[in-house]
């Protein structure tokens, strides 16, 4: 029986971050982490509600020069809910100790429940069970339920409800130097009888922020019941006649609106309209559990034991951050999600690992943030014209606008100094948002999308890479010179005196595969957008031929038969691995180690993560090969084999995505050390392999890549333009599991994997039999049938 609850036994102020960040709550419009509501931000608690796509910029002084960040804005808390013995202490889990403690995360629901008993100074016990939601179907409601039990006593009880608008962005320790003040123009007031209210705006981006708060009692009427709007908060407080044994209620509702929202006027009047109209806490409870039984049937996914339980946390996450809710949005993909304010809420290169699982369960979502990129393509081409080159050179990390809103400096907390921060040299986010273009419409075969905005982003792309290339006569190739791959640790050459390095394997190799598919799409439009797209962009009708050159002839690198990760990579001093192991334990930050003690990592071969291995990641075997033959470079499967035992042995793992990767690579290779890094991408949030990071934000590449992982990488999932292609590699531990995927026209298409057998059943509901390519085996199956297919 598939266990569809997270279940936390006990009170450990020492994970409670790691806890709260992976008990948020969240509908694809907005979250809340999963603190407890009459607790305040602080070393053990972190109260954070984040809108998806609501940024705000600031300016801070470090080491006395300005600095200016982008962050993803921490929104008043909702949460605040407190109560106490009439004049005696507010009971909380940090003053004295609870004397029992449950959190549970019912995943199926999407509802926290939390059962505790709390003691004040006095020796009066109450009981607390408590169950909150954050509402999938009506994603501008948040609801929280509270019962209250004294146990061995009886009298009054005070409770206060709030609105908290002083909040700021504070959950990241190494960024609180910077200024995280991003609400001001704060009001507050209330409606009788029940209701109060606080409406504020972001600073420089102007997006007003309003919140409604209904707070009501039960079984009978509170003693008393006063509205307090003040400077920076609205209370609602109650006193309420307990008896002991006897169970109160408070229900607490809240509406939240921006002025970013569709569809509405004034974001208070909005929030004051849902909230009164806002059923009572049972038929929001089982509206929201409706809209996430249909969620669940759109992305089904059955594996056993385990690393079942820890895929069906992982799912959730990935639907809660990206819902259908998020269709309606312009937002991206967040590196952490939701869920706290790590990278600054800022989107990299993720939608990488999320799109490819995203797109057969819920395409309309992908197509979303695909548009998110291609609606700040301007920018990227603005960008591209800043440094001299024609196309568009997308932003490592985007916020509201499209600019680059990579940090220029970082501190290393090891040694205390801030640093030169050169990965916006990471050009490769281009490739990657071209590659989740071209998957998603061969997942879709959503040719609108692909001959539309899809097509303008994708051969702007392309431009931008026949423009970085440069003509060496004495390699007789291009090269693109002058980035930094997804390894991160190597920034530049040794004692160089200005940062990039020259021909990444992943980068040429990939602006290779743009160009190709550029090709592919000018042949494959039709004349007239052909035309009307060329006069657009100015596309010389020249250029398509300098992309087939390009894409022919961009160097890559090798040493001693290895492909190299990049031009002199071969050079590099050999690291002392086992020593630095012996000396540090944990080297998976390696670089903030060797700055620690006055070195780079730059120095020597070692990775922070997969980075020419990425490659075996995005493209499958056969595919991979054609490339590197493309090229001019014949690479076989012993090529290959010597390539990956080489950088396993030279990286450090320092990224939650590197293991999946790994793991990726070795299990389409059937190579039995596979499940030790699916073990570890698997693991990676639920048990903060990285050591502190995932109480500032789940991993949400690493979630939903572990998810794709069981998809495609082990079914051997490929959609093609004529039959849906399979061709499985089981790991041992992922060898027995169920999965419902949407193929084109086919909806509902269940893929089971069982010992030596793949079952493939097609709904009775589609209008056409699903054409399945296993191998060399071409089987048709008619709608509501199923075959069982031996894999041999």
């Amino acid at each position: 029986m598939p266990d569809w609850t997270w279940r936390y036994e006990g009170y450990d102020p020492e994970r409670e971050r790691v806890r709260e960040t992976l008990c948020t709550l969240g509908n694809g419009r907005f979250a809340t982490r999963g603190a407890a509501p009459e607790t305040s931000a602080g070393a053990v608690h972190y109260p954070g509600t984040y809108a998806a796509g609501c940024y705000d910029r600031l300016v801070s002084t470090v080491g006395g020069r300005g600095v200016e960040n982008e962050d993803l804005v921490n929104l008043p808390n909702w949460l605040p809910l407190r109560f106490r013995a009439a004049g005696g202490d507010w009971f909380g889990p940090d003053v004295f100790p609870p004397l029992a403690h449950e959190q549970v995360l019912d995943l199926r629901r999407g509802r926290l429940t939390r059962r505790t008993r709390l003691r004040d100074g006095a020796g009066r016990v109450v009981a607390v069970e408590q169950r909150r939601i954050v509402h999938m179907g009506d994603p501008c409601l948040a609801a929280l339920s509270t019962r209250l039990t004294p146990v061995g006593w009886s009298g009054e009880l005070e409770v206060e409800s709030a609105l908290d608008g002083a909040v700021t962005n504070s959950g990241v320790a190494r960024y609180r130097e910077l200024d995280g003040r991003h609400l001001t123009g704060h009001a507050t007031g209330a409606v009788e009888p029940d209701t109060v209210w606080l409406d504020c705006r972001t600073v420089s981006s102007g997006v007003r922020v309003a919140l409604a708060a209904r707070t009501r009692v039960g079984p009978g009427p509170p003693r008393a019941s006063v509205l307090e709007p003040g400077p920076l908060a609205a209370v609602h407080r109650l006193t309420l006649a307990v008896a002991d044994r006897r169970p109160v209620t408070v229900d607490k509702t809240v509406a939240l609106h921006t002025s970013r929202d569709p569809a509405i006027g004034d974001p208070l009047t909005a929030a004051l309209d849902r909230v009164a109209g806002a059923a009572d806490f049972a038929g929001l409870l089982a509206s929201h559990t409706t809209a996430w039984a249909h969620l669940w049937r759109r992305a089904e996914l059955d594996v056993a034991n385990r690393a079942g339980h820890v895929l069906r946390l992982h799912l959730f996450h990935v639907l809660q951050t990206l819902s259908p809710h998020t269709a309606d949005l312009d937002a991206g993909v967040p590196a952490r999600g939701l869920h706290g304010e790590a990278y600054r809420g800022h989107v990299f290169w993720d939608e990488l690992f999320v799109l490819p699982f995203l797109n057969p369960h819920l395409p309309e979502v992908s197509r979303a943030l695909l548009g998110y990129r291609c609606r700040r393509l301007g920018a990227a081409c603005r960008a591209a014209a800043a440094e001299g080159r024609r196309g568009a050179m997308f932003p490592w990390q985007s916020g509201s606008d499209g600019r680059e809103e990579t940090q220029r400096l970082h501190l290393n907390p090891r040694s205390g100094r801030w640093l030169p921060d050169h990965s916006r040299l990471q050009r490769h986010v281009g490739s990657a948002i071209a590659y989740t273009i071209w998957r998603y419409c061969e997942a879709t075969g959503d040719t609108g999308f692909l001959y539309g905005e899809g097509a303008e982003t994708l051969l702007q792309i392309a431009r931008f890479w026949a423009d970085s290339a440069v003509w060496s006569p004495a390699h007789a190739r291009y090269r693109i010179r002058g980035v930094m791959g997804p390894d991160e640790y190597h920034d530049a050459y040794p004692g160089a005196d200005r940062p990039g390095l020259d021909d990444n394997a992943y980068t040429n190799v990939t602006a290779a595969w743009v160009l190709a598919r550029a090709l592919d799409l000018v042949g494959a439009l039709p004349r007239r957008r052909r035309g009307e797209l060329f006069e657009r962009i100015a596309l010389d009708p020249g250029e398509p031929e300098r992309w087939e050159d390009v894409s022919r002839r961009l160097r890559v690198p090798f040493h001693q038969g290895i492909v190299s990760q990049f031009d002199g990579y071969g050079d590099l001093a050999a690291l002392d691995w086992d020593g630095y192991r012996s000396r540090y334990g944990d080297i998976r930050r390696l670089d903030r180690i060797l700055e620690a003690e006055g070195d780079t990592v730059n120095r020597y071969q070692a990775s922070k993560q997969a980075d020419v291995l990425m490659l075996g990641y995005l493209f499958p075997p056969d595919e991979l090969a054609g490339l590197f033959a493309r090229l001019g470079h014949p690479v076989d499967d012993a090529d290959w084999r010597a390539t990956v035992d080489h950088y396993l042995a030279r990286t450090s793992h320092g990224s939650t995505l590197s293991g999946l990767v790994h793991g990726w690579v070795l299990a389409r290779a059937h190579r039995a050390d596979a499940w030790r890094y699916v073990h570890e991408a698997l693991t990676g949030d639920v048990a903060d392999v990285q050591g502190g990071t995932t109480g500032e934000g789940i991993h949400l590449g690493a979630m939903a890549g572990t998810l794709d992982l069981v998809q495609r990488c082990l079914t051997g999932l490929e959609p093609r333009p004529d039959a849906l292609g399979l061709d499985p590699a089981p790991l041992p531990q992922l060898s027995d599991f169920s999965l419902t995927v949407r193929y084109r026209d086919h909806w509902d298409i269940t893929l089971r994997l069982g010992t030596g057998r793949l079952g493939v059943g097609v709904s009775e509901t589609d209008d056409s039999p699903l054409t399945v390519r296993l191998r060399d085996q071409v089987v048709t199956i008619a709608p509501g049938s199923s075959r069982t297919l031996a894999l041999g």
